[in-house]
C-alpha cells in the first residue's frame, strides 16, 4: 500500500485536517497538497456564473481558457492557452483563435470549435453577474452567435463591436467567465434552457490540469490530476481545501504537519511561524482591495458631503500598524497598484473635527447605520475600528455580521446601508475596476447589473460613465494612463467608496512546498505547478 492509500484509507478527508484534540500526521503525503482557507464565500462552481474570489482558485485549476497566465512568469502576462495563435483584422474588430487540438475534457469529449465558441455564447446567454466582462464588448443574446463563432475546421472568431486594444480583449478572456466548458456534457443535463447550469453549479465540465471530486459548501473541496491533460501532469495528485476559519486553527494545523499551506493567517500567527525552521511566509502583493461602500438608497447616505466626511472617520494608519500590520497596505483609489493608471494619492486620514463639521453642514447628526461584513477576524476588526471612530461623530454604527453567502446576497439586492468587504480585478486592465467602481450608466433595480459596484450602492454615476467608455477605448497607453489617473481623482472626492487597502498576501507554507503562488495581482491561485 503506497502513502497515498493509507493515508486516504485510515484518515479520510476530514480527519487529514484534523482539529486540535483529533487525530494528527506528522507530514501530508508527498503528491497530496492540503489547504486550509476560507471559502464560505463559494456560491456556486458555474464559471459563468462564479463570481467569488475562493471559486476563482478552484475555476483556474479545473479550466483551461483560450489564454492564460503561467504561474511561473506571470509578469508575462497572458500566453496561448487552448488557444494555440491569433491573428487580429485590419480594423482592429475581429481576432481569430487557432484552436488545439487533440485536447479532452474530463468526460472525455473533445475539445473543439465549436465547444469552444459555445461556452463563451453561453455566458453572454445566461446573463449571469460576470458576464459583463464580455457584453462589454457589444455581445447580446441576440448577436452573440454571430459575433463569436466557429470559421474553419480549427479556428473560433470573436468580433466586437468597435475597436478596442486587442490587449484589453485578451485580458478579458484570462477572467472566469470566458472559462471553456463541455458542451455536450452540460447540454446532457440541460433543464429547461438553462445550458447546464443547475448542474454546473455543483459539477465539473473542465479540461484544467484537475478535476473535480467533490464540493461540501462551507467545509472543503477535493480535486484530482486529470488523467490525460494536454500540459504537464501536475506532481500534486490531489488538493484538498478545507473551509477553516480561525486563523489560530489553521496555525495549529501547519504547525502539526496536517496542512501544507495556511491562506489566512492573521499577523500575529504569521509572526509567530516565523522562527519555525519547517516553515516559511509566502509574500505576494495581491490586486485586492478592502473598501467601505455606502448605499445611495440611504436617504442620509446620498446626501452631498456625507460619504467624503465619513472617508475622514477611519482610521487607517491605526489599522495597518496594529491588527492589519504586514497583509493589508493604505490604498484610497479604485485601480491596485501595479495596474495601468495607478495611482498612489492616498488624501484621507483620521480628522474627526472636519469629518463633524462637513456631516453639520449636510444636516446629519445622530444617526445609525448597519454595516454588513463577514464573519471573519480581519473584517471585523476594521469594523470595530470603524464603530468606534464614526461613533465619535455621532454615527451609531450596527455590524449585521454573516457568511460570506449572506452578506453578498442582501449586497447584491442592494439591501445594506454600507458594505465592509474585498474587491479583486477580474483581468490585468484598469477596465476591470474602472467599469466596476465609476460605470453604472442604468441605475435601476430591474437593470440588475450585479457586476457593477456602482449599481450594487445605487449609485448613479453620471459623467464616469463617459469618462470610463472614452478611456477604455483609447488607443494610446500614455494618454489612456492619464485618462484613468485624472479619473480616480475625481472620483475618489464623491463616490460613494472609500478603498481602503490593498491586500499583501502572508501565507504559512510547509518548507518542502515549492513552487506555489497566489496569482499576484493579476489572476488567482494555482496548484498545478506545485512540488514537495
Amino acid at each position: 500500500m503506497n502513502a497515498f492509500t493509507r493515508y486516504m484509507s485510515t484518515a479520510a478527508i476530514g480527519l487529514a485536517l484534523a482539529l486540535p484534540g483529533a487525530a494528527t500526521y506528522a507530514k501530508t503525503p508527498a503528491n497530496m497538497l492540503v489547504i486550509a482557507q476560507r471559502i464560505d464565500d463559494m456560491i456556486t462552481l458555474d464559471p459563468a456564473e462564479s463570481y467569488e474570489l475562493s471559486s476563482g482558485d478552484l475555476t483556474r485549476n479545473v479550466y483551461d481558457k483560450l489564454v492564460a497566465f503561467d504561474p511561473a512568469d506571470l509578469k508575462a502576462g497572458y500566453k496561448p492557452s487552448l488557444a494555440t495563435k491569433w491573428d487580429v483584422s485590419k480594423d482592429g474588430k475581429t481576432i481569430t483563435f487557432t484552436i488545439r487540438k487533440d485536447v479532452k475534457f474530463h468526460s472525455g469529449n473533445a475539445v473543439t470549435p465549436e465547444a469552444v465558441a459555445w461556452s463563451l455564447q453561453r455566458a453572454v446567454i445566461l446573463n449571469k453577474t460576470p458576464s459583463f466582462i464580455l457584453t462589454q464588448f457589444g455581445f447580446t443574446k441576440d448577436n452573440v452567435k454571430d459575433m463569436i463563432k466557429v470559421v474553419g475546421d480549427d479556428q473560433v472568431s470573436i468580433t466586437t463591436d468597435k475597436q478596442y486594444a486587442t490587449s484589453f480583449v485578451l485580458n478579458c478572456l484570462t477572467a472566469t467567465v470566458a472559462s471553456i466548458v463541455d458542451e455536450k456534457l452540460l447540454m446532457s443535463h440541460d433543464k429547461d434552457g438553462d445550458m447546464g447550469n443547475a448542474w454546473l453549479k455543483t459539477n465539473d465540465a473542465g479540461s484544467g490540469p484537475y478535476k473535480l471530486v467533490t464540493w461540501k459548501p462551507n467545509d472543503s473541496y477535493v480535486l484530482q490530476a486529470a488523467d490525460g491533460y494536454w500540459g504537464k501532469a501536475p506532481a500534486m495528485k490531489r488538493v484538498v481545501v478545507r473551509h477553516v476559519q480561525e486563523s489560530s486553527t489553521q496555525r495549529l494545523m501547519l504547525e502539526k504537519g496536517d496542512i501544507d499551506i495556511a491562506r489566512n493567517l492573521n499577523p500575529e500567527d504569521v509572526a509567530g511561524i516565523k522562527d519555525d525552521k519547517g516553515l516559511k511566509v509566502h509574500t505576494e502583493l495581491k490586486g485586492t482591495l478592502m473598501y467601505l461602500s455606502f448605499g445611495q438608497q440611504n436617504e442620509t447616505l446620498a446626501k452631498p458631503g456625507v460619504t467624503e466626511a465619513l472617508k475622514y472617520l477611519v482610521d487607517y494608519k491605526g489599522m495597518v500598524n496594529s491588527f492589519l500590520k504586514g497583509q493589508w497596505q493604505i490604498h484610497q483609489s479604485f485601480l491596485p497598484a501595479t495596474f495601468l493608471g495607478a495611482i498612489d494619492d492616498n488624501p484621507y486620514h483620521l480628522d474627526e473635527a472636519k469629518a463633524k463639521k462637513m456631516l453639520a453642514d449636510a444636516g446629519v447628526k445622530d444617526v445609525t447605520l448597519h454595516i454588513g461584513v463577514r464573519d471573519q477576524q480581519d473584517r471585523l476588526e476594521i469594523a470595530q475600528s470603524l464603530q468606534n471612530t464614526f461613533g465619535k461623530a455621532g454615527i451609531t454604527v450596527k455590524l449585521d455580521v454573516g457568511t460570506g453567502k449572506q452578506v453578498l446576497t442582501k449586497y447584491r439586492a442592494r439591501s445594506l446601508d454600507m458594505y465592509l468587504g474585498t474587491w479583486g480585478p477580474d483581468y490585468p486592465d484598469p477596465q476591470t475596476n474602472a467599469g466596476t467602481y465609476a460605470w453604472n450608466p442604468t441605475n435601476t433595480m430591474e437593470a440588475k447589473l450585479t457586476g457593477s459596484l456602482a449599481w450594487r450602492n445605487s449609485w448613479d454615476a453620471g459623467k464616469f460613465n463617459k469618462m470610463v467608455d472614452e478611456a477604455v477605448v483609447e488607443p494610446d497607453r500614455a494618454k489612456r494612463a492619464k485618462m484613468y489617473e485624472d479619473m480616480q481623482r475625481e472620483w475618489m472626492k464623491v463616490a460613494p467608496f472609500a478603498i481602503l487597502f490593498q491586500k499583501i498576501e502572508q501565507d504559512g507554507v510547509a518548507k518542502d512546498v515549492q513552487h506555489f503562488n497566489v496569482g499576484g495581482a493579476i489572476t488567482a491561485a494555482s496548484y498545478y505547478q506545485v512540488t514537495k
